[in-house]
């Protein structure tokens, strides 16, 4: 089964997300061949001038599959054509801007795409198709796994005598909220914190700073399933976040691992008990919570395959 993904390439190389799900793929099933078509321009319009050469690359090349990941490379991948077209939309697709929630309908309906991946239960919300299947993205247990937080903390050179917060993502981006951490973080009023942002940092070395943290601290007003969570889920961490996408259902009961809600006070009291929790207990059994609900990459790639083979 050959099998052509299409998504965006505008940050030079294929998102860590959308590259782990296809080697994640190819491990599950060695007969499946994945390639890509990246787009590559900025804003609409970028996605536009792309559809000619998509068109061209599809007639000169045989697919049995063709997987756009995000809206945008779904609707070019559309006006190329491209068919049996199966399309996963993330969170940013449909909580960011309700007008594409429209726009997804028009294409998906028109178009005739086969086979809609939702990340969640709640986005599910946002839709009435018939061919919706809600298959988060998994999480590589061989790689996201409980490492020693001292070990990490020296390799990062981080002050072993602080307690250190890592908020997984860049404070300037507005969904990410991190104005409710800094006022939470405010009202804590100790020197003994140090906070880190999971930023331009190369993908390898994500689970270093994860395992050297004491928290991880997700604020975003919205999300569709965060994997930094199943992340930190897999390596033990303790979580305080708010509750967005499929956090709840991931974290359940797991002990160590809080929900807040959209209060600067409820963030600080949350993040208050989790640093005990980190001090006193130190890891969670996030791990296994994860290996549970099936969400490591193995299991992800099963569930994807099999909707494969029931539309090629």
């Amino acid at each position: 089964m050959r099998v052509l993904f299409t998504a965006s390439g505008n940050k030079q190389s294929l998102s860590p997300i959308i590259l782990n799900q296809a080697n994640s793929i190819l491990e599950f099933d060695s007969k499946i061949k994945i390639d890509y078509f990246l787009f590559k321009g900025k804003g609409f319009w970028g996605y536009v001038k792309n559809i000619y050469p998509l068109r061209n690359h599809l007639k000169k090349n045989k697919y049995d599959i063709i997987h756009s990941h995000y809206s945008l490379s779904a609707f070019a991948t559309s006006l190329a054509k491209a068919q049996p077209l199966i399309v996963s939309l993330m969170g940013s697709d449909v909580k960011s801007n309700s007008f594409m929630k429209y726009v997804i309908y028009l294409f998906s309906y028109f178009f005739n795409w086969r086979f809609i991946i939702l990340k969640s239960a709640d986005m599910k919300k946002n839709f009435n198709f018939a061919k919706i299947s809600i298959i988060p993205n998994g999480v590589n247990i061989d790689i996201y796994t409980p490492n020693d937080k001292i070990k990490c903390q020296e390799f990062l050179n981080w002050d072993k005598a602080k307690k250190h917060i890592l908020f997984p993502s860049n404070p300037k981006r507005v969904e990410k909220n991190f104005r409710m951490a800094s006022d939470a973080l405010k009202l804590m009023k100790s020197e003994n914190i140090e906070v880190h942002f999971l930023d331009q940092i190369p993908q390898i070395d994500v689970p270093i700073w994860m395992n050297g943290s004491d928290v991880i601290l997700l604020t975003s007003f919205w999300e569709g399933s965060p994997n930094v969570i199943k992340e930190a889920m897999a390596c033990n961490i303790p979580i305080v976040t708010t509750n967005v996408g499929d956090v709840s259902w991931v974290i359940a009961n797991t002990k160590g691992c809080f929900i807040c809600g959209f209060d600067p006070m409820d963030v600080k009291l949350k993040l208050d008990e989790a640093l005990v929790f980190s001090q006193k207990i130190g890891r969670t059994n996030g791990r296994q919570r994860i290996i549970e609900l099936g969400l490591d990459s193995g299991s992800v790639a099963r569930r994807i395959v099999q909707i494969y083979e029931k539309i090629s």
